[in-house]
């Protein structure tokens, strides 16, 4: 492969967390040259992120930020910009709100695609996602990631917490 088609494949993903104001982030993410955009769902008890994503998510939590407020924020997001947006959140969002109902809902809003931190590849294989694949992930679990992914495979770089090195 040439350099140029590496560079050519190489693309700036944004992480936001949903809130009030992520729509007016999202368009500026945009307009500033992000390529994809990851749209995070809050969640009380993130078990795989950081202190800033954990601190964004209780901010976003005590401002009112509910799983419907998080499709509402997709939805105008989609409204603003023409880039991929791919929420990613936890399996108990779905469990409380229906696997198939958030999948839906979410796909509806305009998501190109959905990432499930904590669920391993081979379980909920109906549900199209973004697999994650982690350092420790066996030869058998990174095939299936790689023959299962939607769009492409998420490489986690380090075993642990996020962002907390």
């Amino acid at each position: 492969m040439t350099a140029q088609a590496v560079a050519k494949s190489k693309k700036l993903v944004i992480y936001l967390m949903a809130g009030h104001n992520t729509p007016e982030l999202a368009k500026a993410a945009a307009e500033g040259g992000a390529d994809i955009l990851e749209l995070g769902f809050p969640f009380s008890d993130p078990l795989a992120d950081g202190p800033v994503i954990r601190q964004a998510a209780e901010t976003a939590l005590s401002d009112g930020m509910t799983t419907e407020a998080c499709i509402d924020c997709l939805s105008d997001i989609r409204s603003s910009i023409d880039i991929p947006i791919i929420p990613m959140t936890y399996a108990a969002l779905f469990e409380a709100y229906g696997w198939q109902r958030l999948v839906k809902a979410i796909r509806s809003a305009g998501a190109e695609s959905i990432i499930i931190a904590d669920v391993p590849v081979d379980i909920k294989p109906e549900i199209r996602r973004i697999q994650l694949i982690a350092p420790t992930s066996t030869d058998e679990r990174i095939r299936i990631g790689a023959e299962t992914t939607e769009s492409w495979l998420y490489l986690v770089t380090v075993t642990g917490t996020t962002g907390v090195r």
